[in-house]
């Protein structure tokens, strides 16, 4: 497998288009990026991932947003709302608590329609018009099929999602069905519904738009790009961490290879590379069992179950990507309750930072990992938080406070509140 954090930048193909080429991580074997659609190797079915003869250099990058990054994208510009360009925020309190040198919260929920997925989204749907595909279509667990949607409505595409049967937030539904995609809930999990797009892909049915498609992670890499930049603009260096919630383990891998392109390209030092720490929930945690075993792939997990349903997973896609970035980082995974997770959604929410449950996990994460001594407290370190408050109301109803009758009178609101 070619996923090596110092490797030297690739020589271009005869395979190449301006540049850009896919390549196999396991057999090596290169394709033409547009001449004709695939998700995995030809030969082998290995998983693809795109490749630059020319990475980038913090110089190249001009502008706002995710196409701020065209340098290191496929193309100037996308299907764009537009996207990124969100806030790293400073969370004193749960910086002394944790008890860390310094921590900062990535929120994703502030992209457009609320999570990171948007970022894939940008990218992965100019693709699909560049190859002139019909309909696009995801498996999701609720954040990929609202992205998917309004990325779609916007390119002017037909949508097609799958989603496992009461299994997805009423705040993500809403947003799919708003967006005009067409909505199947399948009597299954999430896995379930993903080896159903990916038989209907086979067949040319649909164009698939989940992290198995290696458009997706360029988008996604844009985080590892903000993360650095703003982080050494206020701190004049690099964290030494990143905490991120794993569910397909897209952003694991498309993280890792922003780095690996940015060391490549000589504009960013090995020892400077932050390490790459997962977090999954106790009930969905197969890529944690992986790491913990030093597995090289995963079991798949048939029967999944969290109050973080963005990462109710038993299979991610990407592990073959992740778990090379994890232990070439330095970095490593680790499973929490949900309870610990519900507990970390209520201090991040008094710091103003409102998430759906799967993005605490993060927090719970980094809680736990502090505990058993692996996180040092000199460490500088930048959580991920995947998707918005709003995503999942339901749950912040049930992690927060409950409404108290009161009289229609002033002074028995004011007694009210004094007793």
């Amino acid at each position: 497998m070619s996923l090596d954090l110092t490797a030297a930048a690739p020589a271009a193909p005869t395979t190449a288009d301006d540049g850009v080429w896919l390549a196999c991580i396991e057999c090596g074997e290169t394709f033409a990026p547009f001449s004709s659609i695939r998700y995995t190797c030809d030969h082998c079915d290995g998983l693809l991932e795109v490749r630059y003869a020319d990475p980038p250099t913090f110089e190249d990058f001009a502008g706002d947003g995710v196409w701020r990054y065209a340098a290191a994208l496929p193309f100037e510009e996308g299907v764009s709302l537009p996207e990124g360009s969100t806030p790293l925020h400073h969370v004193p309190r749960l910086e002394s608590e944790v008890g860390v040198e310094r921590l900062r919260v990535k929120h994703e929920g502030m992209n457009p329609t609320g999570s990171f997925k948007d970022r894939g989204m940008t990218v992965g749907v100019r693709v699909a018009k560049e190859l002139g595909v019909g309909r696009l279509a995801c498996a999701s667990t609720g954040n990929t099929s609202a992205a998917l949607a309004a990325y779609g409505a916007r390119g002017g595409m037909a949508t097609l999602v799958l989603l496992p049967a009461g299994k997805v937030a009423a705040g993500k539904i809403a947003q799919a069905a708003l967006h005009d995609a067409r909505i199947l809930e399948v009597d299954g999990n999430f896995d379930d519904c993903l080896d159903i797009v990916q038989e209907l892909a086979a067949r040319g049915e649909v164009y698939l738009l989940n992290s198995l498609n290696p458009f997706r992670l360029e988008g996604q890499k844009t985080i590892g790009l903000e993360i650095l930049e703003e982080f050494r603009a206020d701190h004049d260096t690099y964290p030494d961490r990143i905490v991120l919630p794993v569910g397909n383990a897209g952003n694991t891998s498309a993280l890792y290879k922003c780095f690996r392109e940015l060391v490549q390209s000589g504009a960013l030092d090995p020892a400077d590379v932050p390490k790459l720490t997962g977090v999954q929930a106790e009930g969905a945690a197969p890529l944690v069992e992986a790491v913990e075993e030093g597995n090289d792939g995963i079991r798949r997990w048939p029967d999944v179950e969290t109050v973080a349903t963005a990462i109710r997973i038993g299979n991610p896609v990407n592990a073959p990507k992740a778990l090379p970035g994890i232990r070439a980082t330095g970095g490593t995974a680790v499973a929490v309750s949900d309870e610990a997770i519900t507990d970390a959604q209520r201090a991040l929410a008094g710091e103003g930072v409102g998430v759906e449950p799967a993005s605490a996990a993060s927090i719970a994460g980094l809680r736990k990992l502090r505990d058993q001594g692996v996180v040092d407290a000199d460490e500088q370190v930048v959580c991920l938080t995947t998707g918005h408050l709003l995503k999942d109301p339901d749950a912040a109803f049930e992690a927060g406070n409950d409404p108290e009758p009161v009289p229609n009178d002033a002074e028995a609101v004011l007694e009210h509140i004094a007793e």
